[in-house]
């Protein structure tokens, strides 16, 4: 791994979404559920079915209510670079970036409640698949206490009622914080394991690696600043193919390359700047209301595809958003 060394990159233009979370923070009754709830679809024929167009009024009351986002070019920087290269292996040719993806993060974010219980989650796990899991009693407190400061966010009330409203949740929020832990932080033996290695939350928010070289899951910003901050991140640069929109330091969805401690990610796909309670939000939703591992949702100024792989139908084997299109929106 070649030393990159950070240098600043501005850029401005903070959306209309970022207003309206600024708002939020100011008023927080204003996030209590309310209109902001409703289904409002989008109006277009696009090809969507109900079910998908239900999702995306969901999606975008989360995306309303994520107080906790941060806003590009103010609370966090990137520097895209270069596109990465096609080949599949880890080799310096693939490399189109020479400094990290992330020039600045205001890290005072990381101080609040869901932030720093999340963050406290990120050293817990043995990253190698094969490897048996062992959960110890202050672990297994953590959990909780990340699942106590989720359910009273804005977002994970949204998602609450919603679930309770199909009949996918039960109602009493310690029968759903039990639910949330079953799907999201039970262990479970991935493909290959003689014993459980593996959870929803290390797969998707940490991240694994395969017999040493290949990284899988890893879909998280946060982990992402974190991990290349400590140098064992080496940002490779942006994915795109001819299908693709470009991706932009302005937007909170990007495609990229990286190699993380000695394995290799040849794309993934992650949003960035958002809360945990937003993602966690978002997935659950998914996972919960369509049977499907594509699931269309427009919200925002985005086109996406979350792809959701269920794991025994009771655990979330994958999930990460797929960006198809940027809406013809003025941030």
């Amino acid at each position: 791994m070649h030393l990159k060394v950070q240098t600043p990159t501005f850029i401005f233009g903070i959306g209309r979404q970022a207003e309206a979370a600024e708002r939020h923070r100011k008023n927080p009754k204003s996030t209590q559920l309310s209109r902001s709830t409703e289904y409002r679809g989008p109006n277009k024929e696009d090809g969507m079915v109900e079910s998908d167009r239900e999702l995306s009024a969901m999606a975008q009351a989360l995306w309303d209510n994520d107080v906790n986002r941060l806003q590009p070019g103010k609370d966090y920087r990137i520097s895209l670079q270069g596109k990465a290269g096609e080949m599949a292996v880890l080799n310096d040719d693939n490399d189109g970036a020479g400094y990290p993806l992330f020039t600045f993060v205001d890290e005072n974010i990381f101080k609040k409640e869901t932030f720093l219980a999340f963050i406290s989650l990120l050293d817990n796990y043995v990253s190698a698949t094969g490897e048996p899991e062992i959960v110890t009693p202050e672990e297994e407190a953590e959990n909780h206490k990340f699942l106590d400061s989720l359910v009273q966010t804005p977002t994970m009330k949204i998602a609450h009622k919603y679930l309770v409203d199909k009949k996918l949740s039960p109602e009493n929020e310690t029968d759903f914080k039990k639910q949330l832990y079953t799907i999201w932080f039970e262990l479970y033996a991935r493909k290959g394991a003689s014993r459980p290695d593996s959870s929803g939350f290390e797969h998707v928010f940490v991240g694994e690696t395969r017999r040493g070289r290949t990284v899988i899951g890893f879909h998280n910003w946060i982990q992402l600043y974190l991990q290349e901050k400590l140098g064992h991140i080496d940002y490779k640069g942006y994915s795109v193919n001819a299908n693709s929109p470009q991706p932009d330091e302005n937007k909170h969805i990007m495609a990229l390359q990286f190699s993380w401690k000695e394995g290799f990610k040849p794309k993934g796909s992650i949003f960035i700047g958002v809360s945990p309670e937003f993602e966690f939000a978002l997935y659950t939703l998914c996972f919960l209301s369509s049977p499907n591992e594509r699931v269309k949702v427009q919200f925002s100024l985005y086109d996406v595809e979350i792809v959701c792989v269920h794991h025994n139908q009771k655990h979330i084997g994958t999930t990460y958003p797929m960006l198809i299109r940027y809406q013809n929106l003025h941030q």
